[in-house]
Parts: structure tokens; C-alpha cells; sequence
């Protein structure tokens, strides 16, 4: 690979394969709701993510990102975690995480409540 594109002309620059991780069944008995989006192997490194939740009356969450970390490859891997009350998980159908490039969304990826442990 040849990363020496400018960043505005990065069509064929790798996309970061994302993986969504949902709150163990331990974690939901102890009241809290732990989502974890995992992005590798993405360039260059400002993307960004981002969560949607989509679920039934208002649900409160908070959303932190971890540093980016270059890889020896050269490419970037980072995460963004989701946080929220169990009783807030529990209304929530689903959830996506996308990664953004400037004003594109790229890559999204899904995960399903009823597909997660229950409590």
C-alpha cells in the first residue's frame, strides 16, 4: 500500500472493520450496561465514531473514545464505548455503531439487544 494520497482524495483508503460488543448478562446484574465499538485497521486516523440507539422512550447514555493507536502496519485501530443504565439497556432494540470521515459515514455496524445475554 501506498498511504501518500491527500486525506480529501482517500477513497481507497482502508475502511476499518468494526465490531460491536454488548454488556455481559455480570455486568447488567450489577445495574450498568457496558457497549464496546472495536475499529482496526483503519487510514488515515481521523475517523471518528459514533453510536446510534434506536429503542423505545428516552434513554440517557454516555459515550467515551479511546486514543487512537497506530499499528505496525501503519494502519490505525481505536474503540468508542457506550454506557448506560441496565434499566435504560433493557428499552434500547438496538444499537450502531458508524464510523465517519469527514461527512461520510462509511461503515456501520449493528448489534441487536435480543441477540445479548439477558440478565
Amino acid at each position: 500500500y501506498s498511504f501518500s494520497q491527500s486525506k480529501s482524495n482517500c477513497g481507497s483508503c482502508p475502511r476499518p472493520a468494526l465490531k460491536v460488543l454488548g454488556p455481559s448478562s455480570e455486568e447488567l446484574k450489577q445495574g450498568k450496561a457496558t457497549v464496546m465499538c472495536l475499529a482496526n485497521k483503519g487510514f488515515p486516523s481521523d475517523w471518528s465514531l459514533s453510536w446510534k440507539v434506536d429503542g423505545s422512550g428516552s434513554i440517557s447514555w454516555e459515550e467515551s473514545r479511546s486514543p487512537v493507536v497506530q499499528e505496525n502496519d501503519g494502519l490505525y485501530s481505536w474503540s468508542s464505548t457506550l454506557r448506560l443504565p441496565a434499566d435504560h439497556w433493557m428499552k434500547v432494540g438496538s444499537v450502531t455503531c458508524e464510523a465517519t470521515q469527514g461527512s461520510h459515514t462509511l461503515v456501520s455496524e449493528p448489534l441487536m439487544r435480543d441477540q445479548c445475554p439477558q440478565s
